[in-house]
């Protein structure tokens, strides 16, 4: 893995007044680097690592290697990490920043595994200690281009909240993406006007996440709030081409996600559950029966072939 670097002065110069900046979320499993190569296709402007937690990074070569795979068309590229301590997040933006444009501190993951160990979304209530972190980080990669930014979930009370995003502007923190839930809430709706009020309080740029299901929630949720950017996770994994103003999943990105995960090796359970996402919408129970089933990659090209058809620029 060669360093390589954005061919802009980095992902702030891409905060254009006007354009509305799309990103792909991290996701547990499913935002590595072959799903961030299809959704680059399809209009996606920044994707981020599945989260990666800071100290076993550090300690493994392994948990490295299987943890944080790039190429030189992966870019821009946010790593995002889990850390509750300021050297530890320093150390590890320190090993990924020849190969990245920025890293993202989690502070919304609401699992309960990452809460008991002091990761995620308990990290709202120590504003000092994320201060700490950013500025850490802020200090030790030698690249004035390089963002750090933090992802979290909104309190109860929302002076909590400005107070946290407010202390990490202080610390030089280059954005910061709202989930507009609390750390309680999972499918209730998003908290829009939580998301404005922080907005309207910082001057950096902040990122809208939650429930971006297609193109048109980008439009509506930037009316509602005023973000810079927004960032999709469930809507993109249903549809990876929803960026591109797709409804639903076309075709052209089902051969596309075909051919990627062949060419770079995709694990058959990954491949399978991608695609299983993406024909949720598009087939019908029993299909989707079939489906799910099939156990090889030549089954599943089969399957797609006998259903679907090729794209038409693949016809002969």
């Amino acid at each position: 893995m060669k360093p390589s670097s954005s061919d802009s002065g980095g992902i702030m110069d891409m905060f254009e007044k006007g354009k509305v900046l799309k990103m792909c979320a991290p996701m547990v499993r499913y935002s590595k680097l072959a799903f961030r190569s299809l959704v680059r296709k399809y209009s996606c402007d920044v994707c981020f690592t599945p989260m990666i937690v800071a100290a076993d990074f550090l300690r493994s070569t392994k948990a490295r290697d299987s943890e944080f795979t790039t190429n030189k068309h992966d870019r821009p590229l946010i790593v995002q990490f889990a850390a509750h301590d300021a050297q530890t997040l320093a150390d590890a933006a320190c090993v990924v920043a020849p190969f990245s444009d920025g890293v993202d501190l989690n502070c919304g993951c609401p699992q309960r595994w990452a809460m008991s160990a002091g990761y995620g979304a308990c990290l709202i209530n120590k504003p000092e200690l994320v201060k700490d972190m950013v500025r850490c980080v802020k200090n030790q990669v030698d690249n004035p281009n390089y963002t750090v930014s933090i992802k979290i979930r909104i309190h109860k009370d929302l002076k909590k909240t400005v107070d946290l995003c407010q202390k990490a502007e202080s610390a030089g923190v280059s954005w910061v993406t709202v989930h507009g839930r609390t750390a309680e809430e999972r499918h209730q709706p998003v908290h829009y006007d939580a998301i404005r009020t922080i907005k309207d309080s910082l001057s950096v740029p902040v990122i809208a996440n939650g429930d971006i299901k297609y193109l048109r929630d980008v439009e509506s949720t930037h009316q509602l709030t005023g973000v810079d950017g927004v960032m999709a996770a469930r809507g993109l994994l249903s549809n990876p081409a929803m960026f591109a103003g797709y409804e639903d999943t076309p075709l052209d990105c089902v051969w596309d996600w075909v051919d990627v995960s062949i060419e770079q090796g995709t694990p058959f359970t990954c491949f399978h559950q991608h695609l299983i996402y993406m024909l949720e919408r598009v087939s019908s129970q029993p299909e989707r029966k079939v489906f799910n089933s099939l156990s090889s990659t030549s089954a599943v090209i089969d399957y797609l072939q006998n259903t679907y058809g090729l794209p038409q620029d693949l016809e002969t």
